[in-house]
């Protein structure tokens, strides 16, 4: 689709947003991300409403929950959703969720394949609402102030009611400022993420394309197979945006073995803490061409770390603070390390930070961001909660949450150190999590790790508790010691891929807290 041919169909669904609800109201959008999907969000946007972003994962009690804090009066969505070759019902969620009108678009073709409840509309006849205008693909700008709101989306939700975030008009200058000044997104690029406008990535990436010049490729379907590749090489993809655990299993099946990925001159990375030797293999496949690694958050409308193609880039690691930010790294009593200096702790950003939230629509926003956290240079530091370690060479390796780091003897150790530890340890291994747990009779933290192994690999859980304890009493701490291995299938992970680690740990404490009764 052309520019001006976006323009006009944006221009065309905004007019009969317009006929349809009254202006200001929040409209939801529950749909992949297809070309309809982006029209839909530009549109509720010019016409002088508010994107609620609902991920199409979700099951109707967390539709239901997003469309109550946002007080959406409608919401769009997709008759199905087709996985794997099979189709989903996604109408059949939204209709459980509320009695909001839903404006119901084919999955394919021109007619909705499923009935639909009274108040809501098929996509066509939403359209003929504007059939009686004789320029419907004309329509004016709502100008709005620079702090009104664009979008809500939400936090992922893991510990209770998943926090509302307000963009306002600040915010897509900010993803456009990102994405010029550090992944270099140019005119003729083709800009590709595998996402939804669920999650912040899904806003980001529109912004980062029509703001900078770029052309968005849309792929249909799942990112993790072949299929996904050859679309990236037939549509000439020149930056490639992922997460970590997809790179690891392309690496795993090899299933891009052979695809001609030259024309990408940028890979970027965000969501989880990238791997070394899985940032090697997939820099191998564009002739070593840099991966951007990017960490921000939903409330900050962009990244405060990043990677810049101005500067020397390792693998896994992080480069410089993002445009315009600023943060210090603070040790155990809240006092900032000196600039420059080797350290470990948990970051605290300064609070002038252009896009990022002022208010949550059902939370304290100071009570989330601000209380509690030290004072720098006469500046109140906002909460980010990410654990941050700088390295000799300037580097910045994020380290997980603060919640996910711990105590083994008397040493802090994050997650993620040990997990890139074990990740190595044996070549059936796809992925580990590392968790620490209190015994239920007391006593230091218990290191447990869990294993997903690959696709025709067998393991025994003893066999690796050998292989972790000695790579990670070698490699990081030799008091460290390994107290249970368990393997599992899979991880559990939030909608937008993010790992669990807390349902990991309460289901160890629950079999610990078993074990003591027998």
């Amino acid at each position: 689709m052309t520019l001006k041919e976006l323009r006009e169909q944006v221009m065309l669904v905004a007019n009969a947003l317009a006929a349809t609800f009254r202006k200001g109201d929040a409209i939801a959008i529950d749909m992949p991300m297809t070309v309809n999907a982006v029209i839909i969000y530009l549109a509720i946007i010019l016409a002088g409403f508010v994107v609620v972003s609902i991920a199409d994962s979700f099951a109707a009690k967390e539709i239901a929950t997003r469309l109550r804090i946002a007080n959406a009066k409608a919401i769009f969505t997709q008759d199905f959703i087709v996985r794997g070759g099979r189709k989903f019902s996604l109408y059949s969620r939204v209709a459980e969720a509320a009695p909001r009108k839903a404006i119901v678009l084919p999955v394919s073709g021109s007619e909705v394949g499923i009935q639909l409840r009274q108040q809501d509309l098929t996509w066509k006849d939403f359209l003929s609402t504007v059939n009686h205008l004789t320029r419907p693909s004309q329509f004016s700008p709502v100008y709005q102030s620079a702090d009104s709101t664009t979008n809500i989306l939400f936090s992922s939700g893991t510990t209770g009611e998943p926090k509302a975030i307000l963009w306002t008009q600040l915010s897509p200058i900010r993803c456009a400022s990102d994405a010029w000044a550090h992944i270099d997104v140019q005119v003729d690029d083709v800009y590709c993420w595998p996402t939804n406008l669920g999650w912040v990535m899904g806003p980001i990436l529109l912004y980062s394309c029509f703001l900078t010049g770029a052309t968005l490729a849309l792929f249909h379907g799942s990112p993790l197979g072949r299929q996904f590749g050859k679309f990236v090489q037939d549509a000439g993809v020149t930056i490639l945006g992922t997460v970590p655990s997809l790179v690891k299993a392309w690496k795993s099946t090899n299933c891009m073995k052979g695809l001609d990925w030259k024309k990408i001159r940028t890979f970027c990375s965000t969501g989880e803490a990238s791997n070394v030797d899985d940032d090697l293999w997939l820099s191998s496949r564009a002739d070593y061409k840099p991966i951007i690694e990017c960490c921000g958050g939903t409330e900050l409308a962009s990244s405060y770390i990043q990677g810049s193609r101005l500067q020397p880039q390792a693998f896994g690691a992080f480069s410089t603070a993002s445009m315009t930010t600023g943060f210090v790294i603070l040790d155990d009593n809240g006092v900032p390390y000196p600039d420059g200096e080797p350290c470990v702790g948990e970051v605290g950003l300064f609070p002038l930070y252009l896009g990022a939230s002022e208010r949550l629509l059902n939370a304290d926003h100071y009570q989330v961001y601000f209380k509690g956290m030290p004072t720098f240079k006469g500046m109140s530091l906002r909460r980010h909660g990410d654990i941050v370690k700088r390295t000799v060479g300037d580097y910045f390796i994020v380290q997980g949450r603060a919640d996910d780091t711990m105590n083994l003897g008397g040493i802090k150790t994050s997650s993620i150190e040990i997990e890139r530890v074990c990740d190595r340890a044996d070549e059936s291994i796809m992925e580990t999590a590392a968790i620490s747990v209190a015994p239920g009779d007391g006593g230091p933290e218990l290191l447990v790790i869990f294993v997903v192994v690959k696709k025709g690999y067998n393991g025994e859980p003893d066999k690796f508790k050998v292989k972790f304890s000695k790579a990670i009493q070698t490699n990081l701490n030799p008091l460290f010691k390994v107290s249970f291995v368990k393997i599992v299938t899979e991880f559990p992970r939030t909608a937008s891929n993010k790992l669990l680690r807390r349902v990991l740990r309460d289901q160890m404490k629950h079999e610990l807290s078993g074990r003591s009764k027998i």
